[in-house]
């Protein structure tokens, strides 16, 4: 997922410059470059919430490849000891086998020596035996003494050759054995290597994502601050507009008016002249009095649509957070939407809310902008809370449970464990 992140951010980025905003003429035209601005503020907050994620499972693989190293090298520190170990061993039984072959050497020489003395003596020691000898039995022991000899000078050597051939296997041994413990040292070295190389491309990785994060949040704020003229644009061109109705308003209900005093003025005058005709024999001065004519101007007035703020369903936003906690442990997938088999933030609430009928948006950031804001002060379990990129359900006791990272998954954390950015009401 990171790869393909990384491929289709760089592109984006890469192509991405907003253009600078033409004036328009008209409120339609103002209109149209908000609304394409506001998509074009979306795409990018889409995709710093894709980055976010990104970042997240990142630093999760990073924190997990980390903790397997520590060990590993804990594990070679380890073996180093026991190579070490093994090495004094080693030169202890290379010792002793020294101390055993001269043993050997030395009374195989005695041997030699005894062996020819009696060789040069022949019978001479034996006859020399018989005549010092006070007796019989004086003789068969000296002669006694004489074999005992030879067989003590035997097992003596038969002795230290058996101790020299048990102190070399013992050697080989361990010589064997710290030859298997250097192979699983390499082994473990190389897999450190190894590690530490995923280790530090992660980490690049991530540096890549901050660097791309940094890039897409610039173009957002760009987008943002176009907005905020495009809207004062077109509250200008508006206020124009009403200003040019009104004045056309006020200028046809003056003509209005004049035509009005202008026929009635006709009719007066019609009226004197006839009158005129049937009294034209008269002395007396008629006298007419002049009609008033009194024109009420009403003017209209501007209705604002009454806006009631509902504290909302208090009860369903209840069971929304209860059936939410239900998926506490599950694992978090990213890009997933199944509360069982693994979901990412966004995907997990709405998952939740659509087990009640009702649909959320699929991105973290459309669903801050979906549904009615509400305080902080006044949000109640079920809301959905926004931090920037990630997204959780309320349950109250300044609780939320959220779809985290791949590392802890489903879990319950403070929801003030960030900036809440927006609180989000459904029901």
């Amino acid at each position: 997922m990171n790869k393909r992140v990384v491929c289709f951010l760089t592109a984006f980025l890469v192509g991405l410059s907003p253009a600078l905003q033409v004036m328009a003429t008209t409120i339609s035209d103002a209109k149209q470059q908000k609304k394409e601005t506001e998509q074009k503020l979306s795409s990018v907050q889409s995709d710093i919430d894709e980055l976010e994620e990104g970042i997240e499972e990142t630093e999760a693989e990073i924190e997990e490849i980390d903790g397997q190293l520590v060990v590993m090298l804990m594990t070679v520190d380890i073996l180093k000891s026991d190579i070490a170990e093994k090495e004094a061993a080693i030169q202890k039984a290379q010792e002793e086998y020294e101390a055993a072959m001269a043993k050997e050497e030395s009374q195989r020489e005695a041997m030699k020596r005894r062996i020819k003395f009696m060789y040069e003596k022949g019978d001479q020691s034996y006859a020399q035996m018989f005549l010092q000898s006070e007796s019989m039995a004086d003789l068969l022991n000296k002669v006694d003494y004489t074999e005992k000899l030879y067989d003590y000078d035997r097992r003596l050597l038969l002795e230290y050759q058996y101790t020299k051939q048990e102190v070399f296997e013992a050697k080989t041994t361990l010589e064997e054995e710290k030859a298997e413990i250097e192979e699983v040292e390499a082994d473990l070295e190389e897999q450190s290597a190894q590690l530490q190389e995923l280790l530090d491309e992660k980490r690049r990785t991530v540096e890549d994502f901050d660097s791309q994060l940094s890039a897409a949040k610039n173009k957002a704020k760009e987008y943002q601050s176009q907005i905020k003229e495009q809207a004062a644009t077109i509250k200008q061109l508006e206020a124009e507009e009403a200003a040019r109705k009104k004045a056309e308003e006020e200028a046809r209900r003056k003509a209005e008016q004049e035509e009005k005093l202008r026929k009635m003025e006709e009719e007066r005058r019609r009226k004197n002249e006839e009158a005129s005709e049937r009294d034209d024999g008269d002395d007396d001065d008629g006298e007419e009095e002049d009609g008033v004519v009194v024109e009420e101007v009403e003017k209209e007035k501007e209705e604002k649509p009454a806006v009631s703020s509902s504290p909302g369903d208090s009860s369903k936003g209840q069971e929304i957070a209860n059936y939410a906690c239900q998926f506490v442990g599950n694992p978090y997938v990213a890009g997933g939407t199944s509360l069982t088999n693994g979901c990412d933030c966004s995907g997990f609430t709405g998952a939740v809310y659509a087990h009640f009928g009702i649909s959320l948006p699929r991105s973290s950031y459309a669903q801050s902008v979906a549904g009615r804001e509400v305080s902080v002060s006044e949000m109640q379990p079920g809301d959905v809370l926004y931090y920037g990129g990630h997204v959780g359900i309320y349950i109250g006791n300044g609780t939320i449970v959220h779809a985290s990272t791949s590392a802890t998954g489903i879990k319950y954390s403070s929801a003030y464990y960030r900036t809440i950015i927006t609180v989000r009401r459904f029901v």
